[in-house]
């Protein structure tokens, strides 16, 4: 081995904060406890820790503009001038309250969360869905046929000068123009935003002009549109649009980084393209190593994937090396670098937060800044020769040897319960229909009845009541004392507006995946291991170690007592075994399929106890269903296999006079209606609001059979939308399915919501569906 420096690069790192620190900040300016300055000096400075801290652990290839305030896909289109006319801009600076107005929607009240006082209704955000497959969303930027692209700030080249003027050399990082307009959507419908590239790339040729001008020698293009399926003229369109960018710097070297799958019929059009270098993801798509070496030649620089952007188990040192090294020696110098799978947006930021972990779970597991050193590892490995760093390499070997052999990660008692199932677990004993009646018999219920998806406010009150009973200042007994007054406050006030099946509010329960791990074997949590979830929503994954089972029932003590209230229904409320899985940090070392049944048969055990308590409706939600979905459609069925197949299982132990519920996000159903309709919940609720419930075409097309409840208003903004804008899209939902399809509720969850925003909405929804019930009579 030479003895030459490797490149090692950090594709993006996580702009949170190590203790959240870009959370507290945004929320504080939205509520107006802190100026745009002061929340623009706390970015800055954690764009400085976040530069240092990367150089510190040996990063040759730093990133600048992967930090974003709150979404770099949002980021991209004010940078590009994609802002509706709806959010009053009218050229020149973007101020921040159009940026977070487009992120959030506006009140039309001038807060600093909003903006813009001249609507006097205000406008609701853009759309916001999952960005590919990962548990991150983005905000969908709205272009029109019409559409003027025109650089309205130079973010990027703003970000690489700033690190500059800290001695610290980056590689800034853009959204690439042709991800960026797949991910668009046309306002109408009727071009595809692609059709819009020539426009856009001059913008592009610009910023890059601006980036050579300040001296940066390479820029990362992210497209990672390139592991999905594409049409040849998408193809195309990547030819288009890098000529023209190597034709607008000659002097900038274009990184083309992909991820999250494998090239695979894509490789030869990228292979023709004038880059510098490419990016392959060698976690998701190992086997693409050696046709993607062959194709790019040896003197183009490839940047090899390696660690895992996106799961949080520690890395296999000594494989890596040993299949890196042939490619390394293979190609000319400098033509390789080492690199995550991915962005680091993914993963928590430091495993040294976590003080409380098990010993033996925390020396499997790598967070991102442990992955950073086992980058540094890698690439000091391949360039000296393995011994240069046989500490590293040694330590990572007995780490995975010692998690294969734990007697903490295999329950047989678990084992056999899988090998267990039968076909016969995985069915309702009746046709929908014959439920439908049945259940409409026992359980009395308008036309369109309305009700919410299960939380209700987590106000200061309730966060701070929770942790100080785990720290042990509020007794188990005052604890218990205050939910059941939360709980029966939130039931009597359901009932006082009417709503008619109702719910407890969930103030007992921390998260919808969080409280059911803490109650399941298997399962680990962390203190501080945060990831961006969305703007300042910030989650902490569970960790699935070892086999799953469920010691105790989790929710049944609850549910009775919320129904003890009320004489309506109120549901019993669980998590989904997919969703579970997809929200978690999955164990590696065995199929997830095999982990989400474990999970099902817990859930189905919840389910069953819920029936025997009394329960008439329990909602199973599977709000991430669809986000499992592989990227490529080959891979569709196998995954809604397995995927439908354990919903049914956790679902299917209950008589048929039993309702059974779910709720899906950010979902587009068109190409899984199918898969959903297997699914066979008696209900189904989504989220449509933001869409104008265009996504309902998709079950009537289908002619979906069971009953649907289309989300009529946006919980992830602060808008209170009126009664006549609820109407209007019921109305609009009435033209898609049948009057007695249809259920009334918001598009999700409230516990992220403000009660001065949940009360006068949810007045609004049922006096909505009062003036449907009206109209339909």
């Amino acid at each position: 081995m030479s003895k030459q420096t490797l490149p090692v690069a950090s594709l993006g790192f996580p702009r949170i904060g190590r203790h959240r620190e870009l959370k507290f900040a945004l929320e504080g300016h939205w509520a107006g406890r802190i100026a745009e300055s002061d929340l623009l000096e706390t970015a800055r400075r954690l764009r400085a820790e976040n530069w240092a801290l990367q150089r510190d652990q040996g990063i040759t290839k730093i990133p600048s503009n992967d930090f974003s305030l709150y979404d770099h896909v949002l980021d991209t289109a004010v940078m590009v001038g994609a802002i509706p006319a709806a959010y009053g801009w009218t050229g020149g600076e973007v101020p921040l309250s159009i940026y977070f107005a487009m992120a959030r929607g506006s009140q039309g009240d001038g807060r600093a969360d909003c903006g813009h006082a001249h609507h006097a209704q205000g406008v609701p955000a853009l759309e916001m869905t999952k960005w590919f497959d990962t548990n991150y969303h983005y905000m969908v930027p709205e272009v029109g046929e019409d559409q003027a692209f025109t650089l309205t700030a130079q973010k990027p080249v703003d970000h690489f000068l700033e690190a500059k003027a800290l001695g610290i050399h980056t590689r800034p990082v853009v959204l690439g123009p042709v991800t960026f307009l797949k991910l668009s959507k046309a306002r109408p419908s009727t071009f595809k935003p692609l059709d819009l590239l020539a426009r856009l790339l001059p913008v592009y040729e610009e910023l890059f002009r601006r980036l050579e001008a300040a001296g940066a020698d390479w820029v990362q293009v992210d497209e990672p549109v390139l592991a999905l399926d594409l049409t040849e003229g998408e193809r195309h369109a990547f030819k288009l649009a890098y000529e023209a960018l190597a034709r607008s710097a000659p002097g900038l070297k274009v990184m083309l980084a992909t991820y999250f799958g494998a090239l695979a019929d894509n490789l030869e059009a990228v292979a023709a393209l004038p880059v510098a270098g490419l990016h392959v993801d060698l976690v998701r798509a190992p086997e693409q190593l050696e046709p993607v070496a062959k194709a790019m030649g040896a003197d183009r620089v490839l940047s090899l994937g390696v660690i895992d952007g996106r799961n949080i188990w520690k890395a296999d040192l000594a494989a890596i090396l040993g299949r890196l090294a042939p490619v390394v020696s293979a190609r000319a110098a400098g033509a390789v670098e080492v690199a995550a799978s991915c962005p680091l947006l993914h993963v928590p930021i430091d495993l040294e937060l976590e003080t409380a972990l098990d010993a033996d779970l925390k020396s499997w597991l790598s967070f991102a800044t442990q992955k950073l050193g086992e980058l540094s590892a890698i690439g000091r490995g391949l360039a000296e020769g393995e011994d240069a760093v046989r500490q590293a390499v040694d330590g990572a070997s007995r780490a995975i040897a010692a998690r294969a052999a734990s007697l903490k990660v295999t329950d047989p008692l678990v084992q056999g319960r899988i090998a267990g199932i039968d076909e016969g677990m995985k069915a309702r004993g009746s046709a929908f229909e014959t439920r439908r009646k049945v259940q409409a018999a026992a359980i009395r219920l308008p036309l369109f009845p309305t009700t919410t998806i299960g939380s209700f406010p987590q106000t200061g009150d309730v966060r701070k009541a929770r942790s100080a009973h785990a720290k042990g200042a509020l007794s188990y007994k005052d604890y218990e004392a205050f939910l059941q007054k939360e709980t029966e406050a939130a039931i009597r006030w359901q009932e006082e507006i009417g709503l008619d099946v109702l719910v407890h509010g969930e103030f007992e329960r921390n998260d919808m995946v969080q409280y059911f791990g803490e109650q399941l074997a298997g399962f680990a949590f962390t203190q501080h291991a945060w990831v961006q979830s969305y703007g300042s929503r910030y989650v902490r994954p569970p960790i699935i170690f070892g086999d799953v089972s469920r010691p105790n029932p989790m929710t049944v003590r609850w549910w009775q007592y919320a129904q003890s209230l009320t004489g309506k229904p109120v549901k019993g409320m669980l998590t989904g075994p997919v969703t579970i899985l997809n929200w978690s940090f999955v164990r590696d070392d065995i199929p997830r399929s095999e982990t989400c049944r474990q999970i099902a048969l817990a859930i189905r055990d919840e389910v069953v106890d819920l029936e025997k308590a009394g329960a008439k409706m329990i909602q199973i939600d599977e709000a991430a269903l669809r986000e499992g979905l592989p990227l490529r459609h080959r891979d569709w069925q196998h995954y809604l296999g397995w995927a439908v197949e354990c919903f049914r299982l956790c679902a299917s132990g209950v008589a048929d006079v039993t309702q059974i519920h779910t709720h899906m996000c950010y979902s587009e159903f068109n190409d899984i209606i199918s898969a959903i309709a297997a699914m066979d919940a008696d209900v189904i609720s989504i989220e449509t609001s933001r869409s104008k419930m265009e996504l309902l075409d998709a079950f009537r097309d289908f002619d979906y059979p069971n009953e649907i409840g289309p989300g009529v208003y946006d919980i992830h903004s602060p808008r209170v939308p009126d009664v006549g804008e609820m109407t209007g899209l019921l109305s609009l939902a009435r033209k898609r399915l049948h009057d007695r399809q249809l259920w009334v509720n918001p598009d999700c969850g409230l516990k992220t919501r403000k009660w001065d925003e949940v009360r006068p909405a949810l007045v609004n929804m049922v006096a909505a569906a009062g003036e449907l019930r009206k109209v339909a009579q």
